[in-house]
């Protein structure tokens, strides 16, 4: 018997099939390839998966690059990271739907302001470590975010010194070839010391594929983008932004498995947005602004992550300088967010945060305390419970997981 959102992945998986009928052969085949391996992957048993980490390389890092480790999904149990891969800046991850290979953007910006960085694809090989097959320059400066396409033919990544977005296709081999597609987003925003032009902080995907997302944190706007994944272009949506509260600063988003409601992070205000969100044609709505941090709380100000629980039940959101995670549940008929507690993250600046595919686990990354702590998630509550368990791993920035063969 398959598990709620075991069967909400599969329902959005066959949905994309569906929609994919019209396309070309080749998209199609692509699509009924992912299709095949989430099933395998939704009816498998609990066990151990692999995890890899992004980090920061640069400055008193100890970090060389990508590690790897195990996770027992059943105990919570984590090996000690090693390294999978040296690398400069791999700060953000995607792995795709095969689960043959990684890909890292170089978060890096070189020349300074607007130059570019990189993006690199990787192997993964029977002991899990990587093998660069081949990169590509980022198109802008400080690649921050990136993900594939549930076809597996397209990486999506966004540049936050470059205020653009880059879509580059996917060759059969897990090489990245030349981009597609560049937009360069326009504007500022009313802070002028931080949004003095655009700075896209992350590009994601809707669960059908048709819609991409890319919040821009310089100029208070999550755009909205039709996503062709035959010809692996970007072109605006029908709606083809939707607003911030001006000075928020909005850094991460996500997507309700049912597609009809999302949320940003404001990195610069520390409030969630809550969005109704119509799946025929990715528009989006505000209907909520409820804050990340208790009241009276007078430091630092910076959220990080923003994620959805896998049975759409519960968001969190990491925030810097308190050094917690929010919790919240979701109303699943109305998307509206009920605030459940904050949760120390057991160090400082926690940024992406992982939640395992059976939704019992938290892994939070506190970047300057070069560790990974593990939480289990209360499946009534949605409240975070500190198991104890942590490793290290210098300027940890992302955890990414595949399904670990031996």
């Amino acid at each position: 018997m398959l598990s709620s959102p075991q069967r909400s992945r599969l329902s959005s998986v066959w949905s994309l099939l569906y929609s994919a009928l019209p396309t070309s052969g080749k998209v199609f085949s692509a699509c009924v390839a992912v299709a095949l391996s989430v099933f395998a992957a939704a009816a498998a048993p609990a066990g151990t998966i692999r995890l890899y980490i992004g980090t920061y390389t640069a400055g008193d890092s100890i970090s060389q690059g990508v590690y790897t480790c195990e996770f027992d999904d059943v105990t919570g149990q984590l090996t000690e990271p090693v390294l999978a891969a040296e690398l400069k800046n791999p700060s953000f991850l995607a792995i795709h739907p095969s689960g043959k290979f990684v890909y890292a953007v170089n978060e890096l910006s070189e020349g300074g302001g607007r130059g570019q960085g990189g993006v690199t694809a990787l192997k993964i090989e029977a002991d899990g470590r990587l093998t660069k097959i081949n990169e590509q320059p980022s198109g802008g400066g400080a690649p921050c975010h990136c993900n594939i396409d549930a076809t597996g033919t397209a990486l999506l990544t966004a540049n936050y010194g470059g205020g653009n977005v880059m879509v580059y296709p996917i060759a059969p081999d897990g090489s990245l070839q030349p981009a597609s597609c560049n937009i360069q987003h326009e504007g500022s925003s009313i802070d002028k010391s931080r949004q003095e032009a655009p700075h896209a902080h992350s590009i994601n995907l809707s669960s059908d594929n048709r819609f991409a997302y890319a919040a821009d944190l310089g100029i208070d706007k999550i755009m909205i983008y039709d996503f062709d994944a035959a010809t692996h272009q970007l072109t605006p949506a029908r709606q083809s932004a939707a607003l911030v509260t001006p000075g928020g600063g909005p850094r991460h988003f996500a997507i309700h498995p049912s597609g009809k409601f999302a949320w940003a992070n404001s990195e610069m205000t520390m409030v969630v947005t809550g969005f109704r969100r119509k799946p025929e044609d990715g528009s989006l709505f505000a209907i909520q602004e409820i804050s990340t941090i208790p009241a009276g709380y007078n430091g630092r100000r910076s959220t990080a992550e923003c994620l959805c629980h896998p049975t759409g039940k519960f968001l969190y959101v990491s925030n810097r300088g308190h050094e917690s995670i929010a919790a919240y549940t979701i109303d699943e008929a109305t998307g509206l967010l009920t605030f459940v507690e904050n949760e120390q993250t057991g160090g400082r600046e926690p940024r992406n945060f992982y939640i395992e595919p059976t939704g019992k686990w938290l892994l939070a990354e506190n970047q300057n305390s070069d560790s990974v702590f593990v939480f289990s998630i209360n499946q009534q509550t949605g409240a975070l419970d500190p198991t104890g368990r942590s490793v290290k791993v210098g300027k940890p920035v992302c955890i990414r997981s595949v399904p670990l063969t031996k």
